[in-house]
């Protein structure tokens, strides 16, 4: 049987730093990283430093909703 409501979650991380102009809009957050975490330790929206090959630098990588 499958649990509906796993301890482990898969999120992902984007770059808050780096901005991308196209065609009639700015994104935001290019650099994306795929990564888990634990819902029961950390319930708030997670932050990591990692390295954006964009901006070239270690920018800090907020938790996005899917």
């Amino acid at each position: 049987m499958a649990k509906s409501k796993d301890v482990r979650v898969r999120v992902i991380l984007e770059c808050i730093s780096c901005v991308r102009k196209s065609v009639k809009k700015e994104s935001r957050g290019i650099s994306r990283y795929i990564t888990q975490k634990n819902r029961h330790n950390t319930p708030s929206r997670l932050e990591l430093r990692k390295f954006c090959p964009y901006c070239y630098k270690h920018t800090i990588h907020e938790e996005i909703k899917k």
